[in-house]
């Protein structure tokens, strides 16, 4: 996608700046993952040239974010226990339980008496249920959840909107939200009380800051998600988090949550938080020698 459909659009601009970029792509529709990587690393190129940072040019109010993790579904609950119990320990602030038919209840009861109900704590459906299931869901209001996270068909704002009225969780949509147009819809339609913003699936952080934006005018709570990235993405991540509306603990967890060893400099998580990278641009560099162990194939699409 990228090489065959969208650098051609990029390398035919007269001018390329990332303002441009957009405008250049729009004519491939969706592909938003793609559209985002090559925004991000012009992005960072025209921060680096004039030596600012991304959470400076994004409005960043914050030095450190708050760390959340995602638990995963268990074979019992004895198991789920542990590994709650193992984040904590690690110094994570906010637990995410993914649930599905048949798991959700009866963890997070679990979850809520072994740790009490101070613990922030908020489930994930990943878009396992149908409005069928709305007198189950309400179950779940009894234990003080922050949001219930995308818990019917990707895309029908209409279900969702129904869905909510029948809770008092808030209803949180992820993959519903591909543009802030999108996130007015689902605002005015009170199809979610809070908005999951993942930057690469949503085209870029010029877009994260626009569903920020809007979100923040109608008094809605987002938070930032995160994508299996390496620090190349958890770095940005980092820096959209820190915004003024970004009021929940996010995804965005330590580098050792997920890699072994990443392609930068590891982020160590610090009394629960996690440091906004401040170097120009993204913040942050990838380790040659790491990145040279890891690259699996090599392509020069222009002539340098």
């Amino acid at each position: 996608m990228i090489r065959d459909f969208l650098l051609p659009r990029v390398a035919a601009l007269p001018t390329l700046t990332t303002a441009a970029l957009a405008p250049a792509m729009a004519v491939v529709k969706g592909h938003e993952l793609a559209k985002a990587a090559l925004e991000t690393a012009l992005l960072d190129a025209e921060l680096r040239a004039h030596g600012m940072p991304l959470a400076t040019f994004l409005g960043s109010v914050r030095e450190r974010v708050p760390a959340g993790v995602s638990v995963g579904i268990k074979d019992s609950l004895p198991e789920l226990i542990d590994d709650v119990e193992r984040y904590l320990a690690e110094g994570y602030v906010r637990i995410k339980l993914k649930i599905e038919p048949g798991w959700d209840v009866e963890p997070v009861r679990a979850v809520r008496r072994r740790f009490g109900e101070a613990l922030p704590l908020q489930v994930d459906a990943n878009t396992a249920y149908t409005l069928a299931d709305a007198e189950h869901l309400r179950k779940l209001d009894e234990f003080g959840l922050l949001l219930i996270e995308e818990p019917l068909e990707e895309n029908n704002l209409h279900a969702h909107a129904r869905l909510q009225r029948r809770l008092t969780t808030p209803v949180c949509l992820d993959e519903s939200i591909h543009n802030a147009r999108d996130a007015a819809s689902a605002i005015a339609m009170d199809a979610c009380r809070v908005i999951n913003i993942k930057p690469a699936r949503v085209g870029g952080y010029p877009e994260a800051r626009r569903i920020h934006d809007l979100a923040a005018a109608h008094g809605v709570p987002v938070w930032c998600g995160g994508m299996l990235e390496t620090g190349i993405g958890r770095a940005p991540n980092l820096a959209l988090a820190a915004l003024p509306g970004c009021t929940l603990p996010g995804d965005t967890s330590a580098s050792s949550r997920y890699f072994a060893e990443d392609i930068t400099e590891p982020f160590v998580l610090q009394d629960g938080h996690l440091p906004v990278p401040t170097a120009p641009g993204i913040g942050i560099d990838p380790l040659p020698d790491a990145l040279a162990r890891f690259t699996t194939a090599r392509r020069q699409l222009y002539p340098c």
